[in-house]
């Protein structure tokens, strides 16, 4: 279960990542955009299906809504992009979060801001990677080329379970 849900996870990132890659003129935008939709759809049933638990739409649409993205988003971002599609109150919203957090479907990403930006995890292992964060339009963006899991020296008695690491700096855009 696991490798495929994993595969499942880096089948949908790379799909928007390839799309998102191309310019294509406004009609073919349309009807990429249209299909690359029903296919994230599809895929964010699937994971969630593969769990065990129940798939309901509110847990599709928000996991929909991650895998569309290419970086850490707020709760809030995710309560704009629902409206219009699936009414969640606020409170359900962050129990769906909780619950693909907790099946590792995606991670939590703590923030100075005392924001919490929620990310599609791209495979199933333990989250240890850094992230960057721009000090001019707050995009988080993990980066998965930098690993934080180490050897740490630690007092006798102390055991290691992960390590926050935060880049803070101006994105490409910002910059």
């Amino acid at each position: 279960m696991v490798a495929s849900l994993s595969e499942a996870l880096m089948l949908s990132i790379n799909t928007v990542a390839h799309i998102k890659s191309f310019n294509y003129t406004k009609r073919n935008f349309v009807a990429i955009r249209s299909f690359m939709t029903a296919d994230l759809q599809e895929q964010a049933k699937e994971i969630i299906r593969r769990t065990g638990d129940r798939v309901t739409p509110s847990r599709v649409q928000t996991l929909f809504i991650l895998l569309s993205e290419q970086r850490a988003i707020t709760h809030h971002e995710i309560e704009t992009r629902l409206q219009g599609n699936l009414q969640l109150d606020r409170v359900t919203l962050y129990r769906v979060l909780e619950w693909l957090s907790e099946k590792g479907l995606v991670h939590k990403i703590a923030s100075d801001d005392r924001v919490w930006r929620f990310r599609a995890n791209v495979d199933m292992h333990a989250h240890q990677h850094a992230h960057f964060k721009c000090t001019r339009c707050t995009k988080v963006t993990c980066l998965d080329g930098i690993d934080t899991a180490h050897n740490w020296p630690l007092p006798a008695g102390y055991h290691f379970q992960m390590a926050e690491l935060t880049v803070k700096g101006l994105c490409a855009e910002c910059a």
